[in-house]
């Protein structure tokens, strides 16, 4: 009964840790050909799984990670890959997305209600 007890405490601890992140997100950054518009929709689930549209390309997300309020994932695009990484809080992300050249461009997005 205490392992019981114990497990359950854990797995509360846990989900406590992961904001909930699901919904749309959209933000700007500012690159070397001007701002680009993102717009990144996540699905609910344990998984981060959803699409990103920046500027006029669209992807799915790949090898998304979730680890407390810290995320990273993925997208491809005809130019190449791009890499998200950074932290959610309530209803801001904060993030740095690396280019297809390498190039890191900050960028703030706000869940849209």
């Amino acid at each position: 009964m205490r392992l019981i007890s114990t497990m359950a405490v854990a797995m509360m601890a846990l989900s406590l840790q992961a904001p909930d992140i699901a919904g749309t997100w959209k933000g700007s950054m500012d690159t070397q050909m001007g701002m680009v518009e993102t717009t990144i929709t996540i699905q609910a689930g344990e998984a981060l799984a959803g699409k990103v549209k920046v500027a006029e390309f669209e992807a799915k997300i790949e090898n998304g990670k979730r680890e407390g309020n810290k995320i990273s994932f993925e997208i491809n695009i005809e130019q190449g890959k791009l890499l998200y990484e950074g932290t959610v809080s309530g209803d801001e992300m904060k993030l740095i997305v690396t280019g297809t050249t390498g190039n890191k461009y900050p960028m703030t997005c706000k869940r849209q209600k």
